[in-house]
């Protein structure tokens, strides 16, 4: 009995660390110290990502200056800066990514380098025209 139990457990964890649905923690490019925590939800057949957390003391209650249209001005915890992402076989694609640095919208695709590492590509037009980021699983980066 015990035997089967864990076998679900682990089973269980396997899954869940493959889902795409989670916390995931951004670097910094410059400084790589970590900036943010990105919730990433799906709706319908679409997935978004939502900034739940600035982890920097000096970004805290900073607003999205340079966004246009609905996000101007609006507090950067609590916007959703991935919209509509697709599932393909080896990663979401087909949807934007919002810089709310810059307030800049990218083309995106992510995909999983490993089940706690994300690769997120921001790109105008061509994919090779862009920029990479690597995110990490916020509860992998906890149990460290």
């Amino acid at each position: 009995m015990f035997n089967i139990i864990l076998l679900l457990h682990v089973l269980g964890s396997i899954y869940q660390k493959s889902t795409i649905e989670d916390t995931w923690t951004t670097t910094d490019d410059e400084t790589g110290l970590e900036k943010s925590e990105v919730v990433f939800y799906k709706k319908g057949d679409f997935l978004y990502g939502k900034i739940e957390k600035l982890l920097l003391p000096e970004d805290q209650g900073k607003r999205c200056v340079k966004c246009e249209g609905p996000k101007k001005n609006k507090p950067i915890e609590g916007l959703i800066i991935v919209n509509d992402l697709v599932k393909r076989t080896d990663g979401w694609e087909e949807g934007t990514i919002l810089d709310p640095k810059t307030g800049k919208v990218y083309d995106c695709y992510l995909e999983f380098i490993d089940n706690n590492t994300l690769k997120v590509r921001g790109f105008i037009g061509l994919s090779i025209l862009g920029r990479t980021q690597i995110w990490k699983r916020k509860s992998s980066l906890i149990t460290k």
